[in-house]
């Protein structure tokens, strides 16, 4: 039973709620994390809100703590099996409300508003926190290696340092002038919200899960990207920044408890779980080529609108972007040739033993007939059939008689490659299904007496105590491949009314002779 097979369970007064069976862990969020929920994106709106003064930044405080004491909860509550993201991610955002402490700090106790202080220490020690949580959810999930999705990550991520560089850094870097703080933190929140990018990007291309607490992750850094980026645009330009600033930042603490509240946080780190397709689809291709395109469409911007071009930062990462591409193409190509090559081998091989099939046989032997035309030697087929398999199937099953016919073409490809290794050159054995319970066997440089000693040699290879039937028929160097067979066929059948558990040689098409 599932979760989405939860029982009804009627309850007085007619009323009637869904409870999770016995063994079954819960998906649906619970009552406290509604109230979580709907408690902090209305606390979040009033602090937006209100005017900026010390009860404000109070409000501001409280609720991001209130966030964090929730991560610990919904993280002790649920007890994921990989919980060292989590304590991680509940960390970084503990450190940075320490930094929001400080900075409420200087300015209604201290009055001041350094250029570089303690509170920059602790926001820029956040973001390393938060990216080792979310690498460690990234691992989890990429339980083998993807190094495809790692390239796309990259393609996005240097697509993204560009347009950082241009619209935050440089003009950053020129706005703090001669003042070494002001330029350190001018580079330092960029880098650290490309990071959180960077982690972000390389959370959404990896296997696993697309659970409701994944989604919450993913919009909780995106709503701190967002609020990050634009408070750096407006302290740049030494502009207030929009109230609506701190509401998405507030919102990410809201949505990053939530994430740790949901249930299904326990299987965000469960990739054998998952229910995403990492193939290259249109939208990742069509993703890809915007990222593709950053460099040479910020040159065009750039030279459209006459300003100062970056010249050396769009060379270099249309260089950077140019090889990833590159290597994700030649991923993909080696992919595509490898699922060429399995598609191949399932066209010439049976899919329950193994073995040749048919189409592969018939091809086989038509250049064994060919070789044995130009080399003057001898080729027989024979034809092999388990006795009694329906009654087998009858008694203990389907699944047994699949087991019994695995386990035949093993037995019998071993015994086989035991006598080729003491036949010398010049003879081949090719064992191949037939169809149903019937094997063939191409036998060259093999006469009609040493193939049917052959084929007699495997009945005591044969497992679990069965016996076969066998016609053989050497080729007359003449008749067709479906003449030579109809004869080893005729032949399979002499021996089955002979009694089965024998080896019939076909002599002509009309006279075989019982082994």
């Amino acid at each position: 039973m599932t979760a989405a097979s939860a029982e009804r369970v009627a309850l007085p007064h007619n009323e009637v709620r869904r409870v999770d069976p016995p063994g079954v862990t819960p998906t649906r969020p619970d009552a406290f994390f509604r109230i979580h929920l709907a408690v902090g994106v209305l606390l979040s709106i009033i602090c937006t809100l209100l005017p900026t003064s010390v009860g404000r930044d109070v409000l501001y405080t409280v609720i991001s703590y209130g966030c964090v004491a929730m991560m610990v909860v919904g993280i002790r509550r649920h007890k994921p099996a990989h919980s060292r993201g989590w304590w991680l991610v509940a960390a970084g955002i503990g450190i940075w409300a320490v930094g929001d402490v400080l900075w409420a700090v200087y300015t209604w106790v201290l009055d001041i508003a350094p250029a570089f202080s303690v509170a920059d220490v602790f926001y820029l020690a956040s973001y390393v926190v938060i990216a080792a949580g979310f690498w460690s959810f990234v691992q989890a999930r990429r339980q083998d290696s993807d190094r495809e999705g790692l390239i796309d990550a990259a393609i996005f991520t240097v697509g993204s340092i560009l347009i950082s560089w241009v619209v935050l850094m440089r003009p950053g870097l020129e706005a703090a002038e001669a003042s070494m703080g002001a330029q350190v933190l001018a580079t330092a929140y960029p880098l650290g919200d490309l990071l959180l990018l960077a982690l972000l990007v390389c959370l959404l291309t990896s296997q696993g899960a697309r659970t409701p607490a994944f989604g919450w992750l993913v919009a909780a850094n995106a709503l701190l990207l967002l609020a990050d980026s634009a408070y750096q645009y407006t302290a740049m330009r030494e502009t207030a920044y929009s109230q609506y600033v701190s509401l998405a930042w507030l919102l990410g603490y809201v949505c990053f408890a939530a994430a740790a509240l949901h249930p299904s946080m326990r299987q965000l780190t469960d990739s054998k779980s998952g229910d995403f397709d990492t193939r290259f689809t249109r939208g990742r291709l069509l993703a890809l080529t915007v990222a593709s395109l950053v460099a040479p469409g910020t040159l065009l911007l750039q030279l459209a609108l006459d300003l100062p071009l970056e010249a050396w930062a769009v060379g270099l990462s249309s260089v950077v972007l140019f090889l990833l591409v590159v290597w994700r193409m030649s991923g993909l190509l080696r992919h595509l040739d490898a699922q060429a090559s399995q598609l191949a081998d399932l066209a010439r091989t049976d899919a329950l033993t193994g073995l040749p099939n048919r189409r592969t046989s018939d091809a086989e032997l038509a250049r064994m007939q060919n070789r044995a035309r130009s080399e003057g030697i001898p080729l027989c087929v024979a034809v092999l059939d388990l006795d009694h398999f329906k009654k087998f199937n009858d008694t203990f099953g389907h699944q047994a008689g699949d087991n019994l016919l695995m386990a035949t073409a093993t037995a019998w490809q071993e015994r086989l490659g035991q006598a080729q290794a003491t036949a010398g050159p010049g003879h081949q054995a090719l064992l191949g299904r037939w169809g149903g319970e019937e094997f063939v066997l191409l036998l060259m440089g093999h006469d009609q007496q040493d193939a049917v000693r052959l084929v007699e040699a495997l009945a005591p290879a044969t497992p679990a105590g069965q016996s076969f039937s066998a016609g053989v028929a050497r080729w007359d160097g003449l008749e067709s491949a479906t003449d030579v067979f109809a004869r080893a066929d005729q032949a399979l059948y002499a021996a089955k009314t002979a009694g089965r558990a024998q080896v019939c040689a076909a002599e002509s098409l009309n006279d075989w002779a019982v082994a």
